[in-house]
């Protein structure tokens, strides 16, 4: 599938995945409808606790309450399971939600799934009324975009 333009429908999913919060880890279905009304920073990672992945995560998590202040959510996805997923929050410190795509129908539905590798690197802003509203998409999955960045394209759909 090709990558949805801004402006366009985001595709909707529902997902598995779990938050750990105060130690106790709590298991749910994640499905992008019921966030509509708000803005979601969906970030497509390539593996728990890898270098990059960690540090990506990490630097999300530094800057969550700026993201709930402006009525965002975050959800971190990946082909992992949820045993995996809460290792890497445990570890990292993480406390918003990871979702585990392990069939990959979600990474395919973005247009971000790489034959061989997994997927790129990538965030998706949706906006409120369900559209995606910005995008970034690595090559190499290396790089990604500094939460400030992000917060800042939110910023622009609650103002």
């Amino acid at each position: 599938m090709a990558i949805p333009e801004p402006g366009t429908a985001a595709p909707d999913f529902t997902l598995p995945g779990m938050i750990v919060r105060d130690g106790v880890r709590t298991d749910a279905e994640y499905a992008l409808t019921a966030e509509l009304g708000r803005p979601v920073v969906l970030a497509f990672y390539p593996g728990d606790a890898t270098p990059v992945c960690t540090a990506q995560l990490c630097s999300y998590q530094q800057e969550l309450d700026d993201f709930r202040d402006l009525g965002a959510v975050v959800w971190g996805i990946s082909p992992q399971g949820l045993d995996s997923h809460e290792g890497f929050a445990r570890n990292a410190s993480l406390s918003f939600p990871l979702l585990s795509d392990v069939a990959g129908d979600v990474v395919r539905a973005y247009g971000v799934h790489v034959p061989g590798l997994g997927l790129r690197r990538s965030v998706f802003v949706i906006g409120p009324d369900g559209l995606v509203r910005w995008r970034h998409v690595g090559l190499v999955g290396l790089r990604f975009p500094r939460a400030e960045v992000i917060r800042a394209q939110i910023e622009l759909l609650v103002e």
